[in-house]
C-alpha cells in the first residue's frame, strides 16, 4: 500500500498500464518542473529511476527541464548521475549567500555569481559526454524577452512584466508578445543540429536551438535565471539576441503538447512511449504567470500518455513544517534551521522511491488515479 506516493495517470497511460504493465522501455519522456527547492523532494526518485529502473531498458528517451528541472534533467545524463544528484542535493540544500546588511536577500548579481559558479563546479569537464548520450536527448527551456524586456532593466523588466501578466490574463497564447519559450536541445546523432522536439508548439510561440559545449552553462544559468532574484542571461550563442530568464516564465510544469507528436497506442503493432513525470504535486500548471488561474490548472489531452508520480499531500503534512522546502524558507528561517528540514525532507523521500519500486514488481493499474 503507498502511503507516501500517488500515482496519476492520463486514459493512454491507464489502458497502457491496464493491457501492459509498465517496464522502462515504455518510456519516451521525463520532464521535470521548475519550482527551486519543491525539487529537491524529488532527489530519491531521480536516483531509482535514472540509476536503476531506467538503466535496464535501451530505447532513447527526451529528458525535458525548465530552472531547477533542467539542472536535473542534465544531472541524469551525466556518466555517474547517481552521484551527480548526490551532489546537486547536497549543495542546493547547504548553500548559504549572506544577504549584505540591510538586505533580506542578497541582490541579484551574487546569486548569479553563486549559481554561476556552482554550475561550473557541478559539470565542468563533462559536457561533451552528456551532450553525447547514447540514450538520452537534453532539452532545456528558456524564457526569452522581447521588445521592452529584450534587454534588462530596472525599470523596463519591470514593466515589461507586468505587461506580460496582465495580457496573461486574458490569453496565456497572447503573452507570446512579451516573452518567447526557446527550447535548448542536444545533438542528434552526432551533427549539428538539435534533436526534435518530443512535444508539439504551436500552443505558445516558440523557437529551437541547439544545445552546445560553447553555450551549455549560458543555457542552464538562463533557465534558472528568476526575475528579479537572478540577473538575465544576455545573447546566448547560437540563439537570437535578447535578454532571456527562467524557463518557467513559459513553461512553470511543462504542461506541453506531448501527445501530440507520439503515436497511438491504438495503433496495430505500437505501443506509444510514456511520459514518466516525477512530480512535486498532482497539477500540471502551464507557466509562472498562470499560478492564479485555477482553470488552467486542468489535464488536458496534451497529458494522456502521462504517468505522474507525486507525493501524497497528507504525506507531506508530516514534513517539517507540514511542506515541501520552498524559497520563502530563506526569508522565514536560519539557515541552520533550513538545513535541518530540507535534510529531514529530503530524508523522508527516500519512501516515495521505496514505493514507487514496490508497485513497479506488480504493476496495479488500479492504485492510479485521474490525471
Amino acid at each position: 500500500m503507498m502511503r507516501a506516493l500517488s500515482l496519476y495517470a492520463g486514459p493512454v497511460a491507464r489502458r497502457h498500464v491496464e493491457q501492459h504493465g509498465l517496464q522502462p522501455g515504455d518510456i519516451g519522456v521525463v520532464p521535470a518542473a521548475a519550482g527551486g527547492p519543491k525539487g529537491l523532494i524529488l532527489g530519491p526518485l531521480d536516483r531509482f529511476i535514472f540509476g536503476d529502473w531506467l538503466t535496464r531498458s535501451t530505447q532513447p528517451v527526451d529528458l525535458v527541464g525548465a530552472s531547477i528541472g533542467a539542472w536535473r534533467m542534465a544531472t541524469a545524463c551525466m556518466a555517474r548521475p547517481v552521484a551527480g544528484f548526490e551532489t546537486l542535493e547536497e549543495g542546493y540544500i547547504h548553500g548559504d549567500m549572506k544577504a549584505p546588511p540591510g538586505r533580506k536577500l542578497p541582490p541579484p548579481s551574487q546569486v548569479s555569481a553563486t549559481f554561476a559558479a556552482n554550475l561550473r563546479t557541478m559539470f565542468d569537464g563533462h559536457v561533451p559526454a552528456m551532450l553525447s548520450h547514447p540514450r538520452y536527448r537534453l532539452h532545456v527551456v528558456t524564457s526569452r524577452g522581447r521588445h521592452v524586456l529584450a534587454r534588462e532593466g530596472r525599470w523596463r523588466t519591470a514593466a515589461g512584466y507586468l505587461g506580460a501578466a496582465l495580457t496573461n490574463a486574458a490569453s496565456r497564447r497572447a503573452m507570446g508578445a512579451w516573452i518567447e519559450r526557446v527550447v535548448f536541445s542536444g545533438p542528434v546523432g552526432g551533427e549539428s543540429k538539435p534533436a526534435p522536439l518530443p512535444f508539439a508548439t504551436s500552443d505558445y510561440r516558440t523557437r529551437h536551438a541547439l544545445l552546445a559545449p560553447a553555450n551549455f552553462f549560458s543555457v542552464l544559468q538562463a533557465s534558472g535565471s528568476i526575475p528579479f532574484m537572478l540577473e538575465a542571461v544576455h545573447d546566448i550563442p547560437g540563439a537570437p539576441r535578447g535578454a532571456y530568464w527562467d524557463g518557467g516564465i513559459t513553461d512553470y510544469h511543462l504542461h506541453l503538447a506531448y501527445t501530440r507528436t507520439l503515436p497511438s497506442v491504438d495503433e496495430p503493432g505500437e505501443q506509444s512511449p510514456l511520459v514518466l513525470y516525477p512530480h512535486f504535486q498532482k497539477e500540471v500548471v502551464p507557466g509562472w504567470l498562470d499560478k492564479p488561474w485555477k482553470r488552467r490548472h486542468r489535464t488536458s489531452a496534451s497529458l494522456d500518455s502521462m504517468l505522474l508520480l507525486a507525493p501524497n499531500p497528507e504525506w507531506i503534512a508530516g514534513l517539517p513544517n507540514g511542506k515541501l522546502p520552498d524559497r520563502k524558507d530563506f526569508l522565514t528561517m536560519t539557515h541552520p534551521e533550513r538545513v535541518r528540514a530540507w535534510t529531514t525532507a529530503v530524508s523522508a523521500a527516500k519512501q516515495l522511491a521505496e514505493e514507487f519500486s514496490a508497485w513497479l514488481e506488480k504493476p496495479d493499474a488500479g492504485a492510479l488515479r485521474p490525471l
